[in-house]
């Protein structure tokens, strides 16, 4: 039976060969045996099973929508307004660990249904957020604390996560850390625009610094290990986009100071940001390291650009701005085009 490939595989495949047999590690015979043993799909089935069950969610959601605008739906969920919040979190609760439940047995019994089986995981953590959030409102003091409620879903998330080795649970559980750091450090300053003098972007600067920081600590243990790339992934996230805002917004918390000011002066935020991309991209490069590499390198062009749009939209003519930005980009592409070629002989 020959391997069934996409495209992009097939030609990955055909490349490594290709240079197999230029290196003499293997003969002109054994290469086209090697060629003959695979075959390009037809069509990618895989991804259309993917996006397949992302619109089926969403035309859940929507069905269900449509369904509660009814009348008949819109009184039945009348008649449960006075229904006990605790007897809600406890029905949410049981739905999504059937929900979960579920989702590891078909892993087991059906592994190759890969996103069936994580759509219904996803139904569990929909659920888990219900739960915890009529939790919540059932033992609230009126205090406003809910960040203690994303506190709690970290370590649901993330317990579940580790438990039935998902890594779609554990990006909840660090979607969650950062909900519960904003939350946290807004509550504190009872929910003023500054915390120790940081608005939020450079706040989740330093959360980010901070999350990427412990994901190199905990590099060894073996628990973290089948989510450690994802959180090396989200903790990057964290610090660009931040960065990215903070290049835009500076140290600014409210918008009426911030157009105030002119966008020149917040030049040193964008050489901060430059700086930092082009230090993750010298050292991915250093290290081999892709993922760093490839952030540093997409947000350095990112910041470029977001600059040049800041400073130069409205001061010039927008036929030499269109032109000065194909020129830009052809210059990028030859030089991708260039370094591509090169990794490929």
């Amino acid at each position: 039976m020959k391997l069934n490939l996409d495209k992009q595989e097939s030609e990955f495949l055909n490349r490594v060969i290709a240079h197999w047999e230029k290196e003499q590690l293997i003969s002109e015979d054994q290469a086209q045996v090697l060629r003959n043993s695979a075959e390009v799909k037809g069509f990618d089935w895989m991804r259309l099973a993917k996006y397949s069950f992302w619109v089926a969610l969403v035309c859940g959601a929507i069905a269900i929508g449509s369904l509660i605008i009814s009348d008949k739906v819109i009184n039945w969920l009348k008649s449960l307004y006075y229904t006990p919040d605790i007897i809600i979190s406890i029905g949410a609760g049981i739905i999504a660990a059937g929900a979960f439940y579920l989702g590891r047995r078909r892993q087991k019994l059906t592994p190759e249904r890969v996103f069936s089986n994580e759509a219904t995981i996803f139904t569990g953590i929909l659920f888990t957020a219900c739960c915890i959030a009529y939790l919540g409102k059932t033992f609230d003091n009126g205090s406003g604390h809910y960040s203690l409620l994303f506190l709690l879903s970290v370590f649901v998330y993330g317990f579940l996560g580790i438990k039935l080795n998902s890594r779609l649970i554990w990006l909840f559980a660090l979607v969650s850390l950062g909900s519960w750091f904003g939350t946290e450090t807004g509550y504190q300053t009872k929910w003023s625009y500054y915390f120790l003098g940081m608005n939020y972007p450079l706040r989740f600067v330093l959360f980010g610094l901070v999350l990427l920081v412990g994901c190199y600590m905990l590099k060894g243990r073996k628990w973290i290990q089948p989510f450690w790339e994802l959180t090396y992934v989200v903790g990057l996230l964290y610090l660009f986009l931040s960065l990215w805002l903070l290049s835009i917004f500076g140290n600014y918390g409210q918008l009426e100071e911030w157009l105030q000011v002119k966008q020149l002066s917040l030049y040193y935020w964008g050489i901060i940001s430059l700086a930092v991309a082009g230090a993750f991209t010298l050292y991915g490069l250093k290290t081999k390291d892709g993922i760093a590499r490839e952030f540093g390198i997409t947000f350095v062009l990112i910041f470029i650009y977001t600059k040049y749009f800041e400073y130069l939209w409205n001061h010039i003519p927008y036929t030499l701005f269109f032109a000065i930005l194909a020129v830009s980009f052809w210059f990028i592409g030859r030089k991708a085009e260039k370094i591509w070629n090169l990794d490929t002989q």
